[in-house]
């Protein structure tokens, strides 16, 4: 026997039903939200360095604001918690969750790494994005940390660097011969081909290094950078323009493991603050560095030259030959440079009759 319901007993009863589900639906994020996570970054960078030590510093903050505080990011600085070129090491063991730094540190883990920092005669900043974010560079970079239990990310640029400071004048190619030279990745092994020495130094010891005469030249970034880090000082002669690194990278990268453990939404965060850290120092750079290269050239007196056409020409053979034999002999290397020359020559085209041209007509 069935029993009638009053107008009055349902909205009653749907009411209730209405509540409860509410009740459910709003106490289901909360549960979620609040899980909390603590990770700690290292950095290649030395403590409160200026731009690129900031910018992780910065990114850490930008990771916890958006999170609401569900995900803290602890940074240390090159040798607070580990060596400057262990920071790799560090974050692919699960050490730390977090590292901040530049992929050509790592060449010695992955020929293939470098390739995501800067080519010599590559892409400038605008065609790395291109690369990374729209071409398909990223999936690569993936692909090639993910042997290591790593994801990377772009987490800034430096733009167009400077050729380098060098205590006496370069004329020749024959100068190059002997020298001692501060300089990273593919420029290093530059170098190393036209009879220099390329020695990895971390950021904080090129100037003692420079001063005392363990290296002869270093390159660094730019005139903003290196107006702060004090190489004119001690040395005199700074060369344009930066063949070794056109736009170059740098990086910040996640345990893999403890990245895929996260919730989407902060996966999704993660990766939001990397493409505003990218901006970020981008923007900084290019804003600061005309009026530092005044300074240096004015106040200091520093002799602003470019390399002489030899030794350009001489630096981009080089180049070939040295990218030449590591694709010989490394897959992935070779995987990863066909695909960035590949997509170099479809943004070469398009400058073509774009950039070059107005850069041209303004001149």
């Amino acid at each position: 026997m069935s029993k009638k319901v009053t107008r009055r007993q349902f909205l009653k009863t749907a009411g209730a039903a209405t509540a409860a589900g509410a009740a459910m639906t709003i106490g289901a994020p909360a549960i979620h939200a609040s899980q909390k996570y603590l990770w700690k970054m290292v950095t290649t960078w030395p403590p409160n360095f200026p731009v690129m030590g900031e910018g992780a510093v910065m990114l850490a903050k930008w990771i916890e604001t958006m999170s609401e505080g569900r995900l803290k990011i602890q940074v240390y600085g090159a040798g607070e918690l580990v060596p400057a070129l262990e920071v790799f090491n560090a974050v692919s063991s699960g050490t730390v969750e977090m590292g901040h730094g530049a992929s050509y540190y790592w060449a010695g883990k992955s020929q293939a790494a470098q390739f995501f920092a800067a080519v010599p005669f590559g892409l400038n900043a605008q065609g790395m994005n291109a690369w990374l974010y729209a071409g398909g560079g990223q999936q690569l970079w993936d692909e090639v940390y993910a042997a290591f239990n790593l994801k990377p990310f772009a987490a800034g640029n430096t733009g167009v660097q400077m050729g380098g400071w060098f205590r006496k004048e370069i004329k020749s190619v024959a100068d190059i011969k002997g020298l001692k030279m501060r300089i990273p990745g593919l420029g290093g092994k530059v170098i190393t081909k036209l009879g220099g020495s390329s020695i990895n130094v971390a950021g904080g010891e090129i100037y003692s290094n420079l001063e005392r005469g363990v290296i002869d030249a270093t390159e660094w970034v730019g005139p903003y950078h290196d107006y702060l880090m004090g190489f004119y000082k001690v040395a005199k002669f700074y060369y344009y323009p930066g063949w070794h690194e056109p736009g170059t990278v740098l990086e910040s990268f996640v345990n893999k493991k403890a990245y895929e453990a996260l919730p989407k939404d902060l996966q999704e965060i993660i990766t939001t603050a990397m493409y505003r850290s990218n901006a970020w120092m981008l923007a900084t750079f290019e804003s600061k560095n005309n009026e530092y290269l005044y300074k240096l050239t004015h106040e200091h007196k520093v002799n602003l030259k470019s390399f002489p056409k030899d030794v350009l020409d001489a630096f981009k053979k080089a180049s070939v030959e040295v990218i030449s034999e590591i694709t010989s002999k490394d897959p992935i290397s070779k995987k990863v440079f066909d695909h960035f020359t590949a997509f170099s020559r479809k943004v070469d085209a398009w400058a073509k009759i774009s950039e070059i041209p107005y850069y041209t007509s303004i001149m």
